[in-house]
Formats: structure tokens, C-alpha cells, sequence
């Protein structure tokens, strides 16, 4: 199946870049160039793509904005964010993963490894730098509107699915899940999925940010 990429930054030489390496692979397809946020957006919602490959600094509505605009269209439920960002430990990023974004990588990532990472996105996987995940959970998940899920939510998972979502916090995928648990990959995806169904969220990047905002993982760990 063709990944369909949606590309979404001010400045049209990193487009232009992008898009000859994405077009050269055979699984991948840019549908369409955003230099706004506002126009990413428009264009999420008429091109249907995949992915958006999102730039957090852009004119007229940020990366941040355009990306909470699409999470939350439940037309666009299918669509799944990538933020890329200059600085991987940016405060914002923290708070692009709780509006819904799947992930985030640094400017300066390995080409081949930018494309794994729009597949794996496309896949419904999380992508979080670790080293950049640590530091903006230490510095930023004690700030005042870092509200946790509530209670409730927490107590309807099962001691299960409470170690799932410690190792998916730790960033583990679904096959080293099921090596850590000696169980299938097939049944440790099926609990991430019901984990994300009892917490209404929409990927792993925001399960591992309920993790850490409710004891399932700690900074530095």
C-alpha cells in the first residue's frame, strides 16, 4: 500500500528536498505542498493524506495550531501527524504529542531514517526520540496545565494492560512488548489498542505522555 505524504513547511527548498527523497521510494507519495499551517490543514482534509509532515515554525498558523486543527476533525481521524523540529528538546513538541501529533524528529535525522519513520507513523505507531522525550517530559510535565488523565479512566485497565503501557512508555515496540511479556506481537498490539480505546487516545505518542503524567514512567528511569 502507497503511503500518500502531505508536506507542510515555509520554506519551499526543504519541500523540494523532501519530496524528490520521498518520491523515491516506491511505497511513498506526496500529495501535496503546505507552506502555512492554515493551508496544511486545507489540505489534510482534501487530499486525505497519510501523514503530514509538519514544521512547528511557519506563517499565518504554526505547525502546533495546524496540528491540533487536524487532531481534532474527526474527518481527518485517519491522518497522522509527524512534526519535525530544529531543537529536539523544544517545549512545544511536548505539547504538539498531547494535541494529537504522532511524533516528532529532529532536522537533522538520517534521510533513510526519516522515511522509516513516515511509514511507521503511517502504520499508527508513535515515533519519539528518546534522548528528546526524556528531556521534555523532565522539564515540561510538571507545568501547571499538564493535567493528568483522570482516575477513573486509569483504575479500567487491566494489571495487563497497566504493563503494557509501562513499556510502551519506555518506547518499546510491539514485538519487544511481546518478548518482554512472552506473548504474541499480535495480541501485544491488541492490548496497546485497547488501552488506547480505554483512554480515548489516538496513538502511542499520547499514551506514553498519560503514562508519565500518572506514575507509569519516571524521567531518568
Amino acid at each position: 500500500m502507497t503511503v500518500r505524504v502531505l508536506l507542510a513547511d515555509d520554506q519551499a527548498l526543504v519541500r523540494s528536498s523532501f519530496r524528490m527523497l520521498i518520491e523515491s521510494e516506491p511505497d511513498l507519495e506526496v500529495v501535496g505542498e503546505a507552506a502555512t499551517g492554515a493551508e496544511a490543514v486545507a489540505l489534510a482534509r482534501s487530499t486525505r493524506a497519510d501523514v503530514v509532515l509538519m514544521d512547528i515554525r511557519m506563517p499565518d498558523m504554526d505547525g502546533l495550531a495546524a496540528t491540533r486543527a487536524i487532531s481534532a476533525d474527526e474527518d481527518l481521524a485517519g491522518v497522522r501527524v509527524l512534526i519535525l523540529t530544529t531543537f529536539e528538546a523544544d517545549e512545544h513538541v511536548f505539547h504538539a504529542l498531547r494535541a494529537g501529533a504522532s511524533g516528532f524528529l529532529g532536522k537533522g535525522v538520517e534521510l533513510s531514517y526519516l522515511l522509516d519513520a513516515i511509514r511507521l507513523v503511517a502504520r499508527g505507531e508513535a515515533l519519539l526520540s528518546p534522548r528528546a522525550t526524556r528531556t521534555l517530559i523532565s522539564h515540561y510535565l510538571a507545568s501547571p496545565d499538564m493535567t493528568s488523565t483522570p482516575t477513573l479512566a486509569l483504575t479500567a485497565l487491566t494489571d495487563r494492560e497497566r504493563q503494557v503501557l509501562h513499556f510502551v512508555a519506555a518506547g518499546l515496540s510491539n514485538d519487544a512488548i511481546a518478548e518482554q511479556l512472552h506473548i504474541s506481537p499480535s495480541t501485544a498490539k491488541t492490548h496497546v489498542n485497547r488501552i488506547m480505546t480505554k483512554l480515548g487516545v489516538r496513538d502511542r505518542a499520547q499514551l506514553v505522555v498519560i503514562a508519565y503524567q500518572n506514575g507509569y514512567a519516571h524521567p531518568g528511569a
